[in-house]
């Protein structure tokens, strides 16, 4: 017979400690808390100092508000906190901390000496002093000026099984100083430094206005990021996106410099990552990972911050809502960015530009300038009738750079359907004149648009150009492929999708949930070409998909939209989909290698470049061109040293 067991209150040391394997991790998660206290506490200068990685000591001194000499007994107390009040604070929390268990979880696993003033005058500080199993703390005057210093030693010291996963002082530092950079990230307003070994290794002066805010974040981040990105800063429906984010070419081998703050909270939000994904989706080489460091800021009211003890997740009252802001924002800047005639240096210009360089950067091509301003692709593409017979014919009928110059660009694959003009589909596809006249000579090329004036083909591969700043490579191609994708892709999603009725319905056996999600979202089903039913309370019939996709595997794809709207709101599946197969089709429309073209048609394909969205890199997330400066070449010549 088994003994029977009584329930019991929790001794409040053993509390703490349960409590301290939820907050406190590594030292990281010591630096990151009591950081957060300090800015909560309205500080302006927070110092941080460590030894041994922060396994042997911590020390973070802020000059906020204090605690009162009263109040410190209750700061090492679980659930003790100034922060929130009632049920209302907490469904508004605009404070980092409230959960008032830090401290107490951190002195529970540690040596803890807690100094802290309000007063102007240093001599009124108070000292309070807890050693892990001693939860009793002891209380002593301590001078100290105005504000708050926190001293842990030996973290673990009383838990033998946690130290043992702590990792070697280097990895361990190197997790704190990420928690750093993004707390650092986080509030441009306050200064901090962090010191290891007594060797200062951050100093960062606060600022509010973009010359400092972009400071910093070179500081963190290294110059080639702010070489490399956008910014941005939409608003809509109380909502605010601001921020950097990384051009395509300037990707990542892991997904190490991603910083999203939620009213300057750092989190990591699945909700977030997803819509970032799609904004990125058909201009990011496979494998590697987008940069940005963006900021939203919405009513603290529609995001719930008490999801988990870390408070690195949040939940949003809608969802969907800031998923479409983040993606069209995204989606729109990334668009609109394109070549850039401002004569600024490039990464390879600056010493510094060298020495940000990581491996997670090593197989980037050298990135070139940009700028961001809204574009229309060409005026002249004809968008009345956005079907997939329309671009079909516009592929197997021109299959051409430009309509003066197909035949000595591409050898058409087929003719166009016999009740299509030629000429009406070759205006789906007009782009612009090819005339000679139109470019000046190469020695004016001073006064050139952003990607110059072309000079020569090298191999029947490239397209060599004199720009204002030097010289530029183009992937004919590749170049191509994205400008052909895009004008497609404007065709094909510009209207109603044309649909096709499956011959048999396919049956798909889904769940309750599944079901009652693809009824609810039957208007969305329907714009996108899909024609669903209820064959019963777990079972969907599927009569209608667009033509594009009618030899598509029918069940996954229902299956994953399924997925994606219940999760995030909102499905990409069908439309990447339809983008796959507009991606091959520009692919095999697109000016191959070996093919002889004149001046004109180069210049023709330089000038499309600068007028398409996302000509930065093909459909399959390659560069399509690259600059040298005359700096860079200068310094490859060895000229002028």
């Amino acid at each position: 017979m088994s003994e029977h067991r009584y329930i019991r209150t929790l001794d409040p040391r053993l509390s703490n400690q349960i409590a301290a394997g939820e907050v406190v991790e590594r030292p990281a998660s010591v630096v990151k808390e009591l950081v957060e206290n300090a800015i909560d506490a309205g500080s302006e200068r927070i110092d941080i100092e460590l030894e041994n990685g922060g396994t042997r000591l911590i020390r973070i001194r802020d000059d906020g508000g204090g605690i009162a000499e009263e109040d410190l007994h209750l700061a090492l107390s679980r659930h003790a906190t100034s922060k929130i009040a009632s049920l209302e604070d907490l469904e508004g929390v605009a404070s980092l901390g409230f959960r008032g268990e830090a401290l107490a979880s951190i002195s529970s696993v540690s040596r803890l000496e807690l100094v802290s003033n309000i007063h102007a005058d240093p001599q009124q500080g108070w000292r309070v002093v807890a050693e892990g199993r001693q939860m009793e703390p002891r209380l002593s005057p301590a001078p100290h000026p105005r504000g708050t210093s926190v001293t842990v030693r030996d973290l673990f010291f009383n838990t033998p099984a946690r130290r043992k996963f702590l990792r070697t002082e280097k990895t361990e530092f190197g997790h704190v100083e990420e928690a750093f950079r993004r707390l650092a990230l986080s509030r441009f307003d306050i200064g901090l430094t962090l010191k290891h070994q007594q060797k200062t290794l951050h100093q960062l002066r606060p600022g509010n206005d973009t010359a400092a805010h972009e400071r910093r974040v070179s500081a963190l981040l290294g110059s080639r990021f702010l070489d490399n990105a956008l910014h941005l800063d939409m608003e809509t429906g109380g909502m605010r996106l601001w921020g950097w984010v990384g051009l395509p070419t300037h990707s990542r081998a892991q997904a190490d410099q991603q910083y999203f703050f939620v009213n300057r909270r750092v989190v990591r939000d699945r909700l977030v990552a997803h819509a970032i994904r799609q904004a990125y989706r058909d201009v990011l080489f496979h494998g590697r990972h987008p940069v940005f460091v963006l900021y939203l800021e919405v009513d603290p009211a529609v995001v719930d911050v008490n999801v988990h003890p870390t408070k690195h997740e949040v939940r949003f009252r809608d969802g969907r809502m800031v998923h479409d802001f983040l993606f069209s924002s995204l989606h729109r800047a990334l668009g609109e960015a394109k070549p850039s005639a401002e004569s600024q240096e490039t990464p390879a210009d600056d010493a510094a530009g060298d020495a940000d360089k990581s491996p997670s950067d090593a197989t980037q091509p050298a990135s070139p300038q940009w700028q961001q301003q809204p574009m229309a692709l060409n005026s002249g593409s004809d968008t009345s009738r956005p079907t997939a017979n329309r671009v079909r014919q516009f592929m197997a009928g021109y299959q051409a750079l430009h309509p003066d110059h197909e035949e000595s660009l591409l050898t058409p694959q087929a003719g166009p359907s016999a009740d299509t003009p030629r000429r009406e589909v070759e205006r789906e596809a007009e782009m612009p004149s090819a005339d000679a006249a139109a470019w000046p000579a190469p020695d004016d090329a001073t006064q050139a648009p952003p990607l110059g004036y072309a000079v020569a083909q090298l191999h029947g591969v490239y397209i060599l150009s004199q720009s204002p700043r030097g010289l530029v490579l183009v992937d004919m191609h590749a170049a191509h492929e994205r400008i052909t994708y895009e004008r497609m892709k404007a065709q094909v999603h510009g209207g109603q999708l044309d649909a096709q009725a499956l011959l048999m319905p396919v049956s798909i056996a889904v769940t309750a949930q599944e079901a009652e999600t693809a009824e609810r979202e039957r208007d969305a089903f329907t714009r996108l070409g899909v024609e669903l039913d209820a064959a019963g309370p777990e079972t969907l019939l599927v009569r209608q998909l667009p033509a594009m996709l009618a030899d598509a595997d029918v069940e996954p794809l229902i299956r994953d939209m399924l997925s994606e709207l219940e999760r995030y709101g909102r499905s990409d599946r069908l439309q990447a989909h339809i983008d796959d197969i507009l991606s091959t089709m520009a692919c095999h429309g697109s000016v191959r290698a070996n093919r002889h073209l004149t001046l004109p048609e180069m210049n023709a394909l330089l000038r499309d470049m600068e007028r398409t969205e996302r000509s930065g890199q093909c459909n399959h997330g390659r560069p399509t061109w690259c600059e040298m400066t005359m700096n860079q070449l200068d310094k490859l010549f060895l000229r002028g040293q």
